[in-house]
């Protein structure tokens, strides 16, 4: 399963459709389809990944390790603006 997720976040990143990190998300413009954090982020960045979801209109995907499967060190957040990938995400976390 992980290798899936790694490998459509992978397709998101080489598509220039996947914002890294909470300052990128934040400065993020347009259409967010779908956030994935890691929930071993701290209180104080839960409560922003929080308000991102409700300003974007998007659902959250809690994954565990999320900096491995961006190869991105203290990556914490990633918004996927590819609704296609979104959506083969959320079907990968609940499979």
């Amino acid at each position: 399963m992980e290798h899936k997720i790694a490998a459509y976040l992978g397709f998101c990143k080489r598509a220039g459709k996947l914002a890294l990190g909470v300052n990128a998300v934040a400065a993020t413009r347009g259409r967010v389809y779908l956030l994935v954090a890691d929930p071993s982020a701290s209180p104080n960045t839960k409560k922003e990944i929080e308000k991102f979801a409700v300003r974007f209109s998007c659902p959250v995907v809690w994954a565990e390790g999320l900096e491995t499967l961006v190869h991105k060190t203290a990556c914490k957040l990633a918004a996927v603006r590819e609704e296609h990938l979104a959506a083969a995400i959320v079907r990968q976390m609940q499979a």
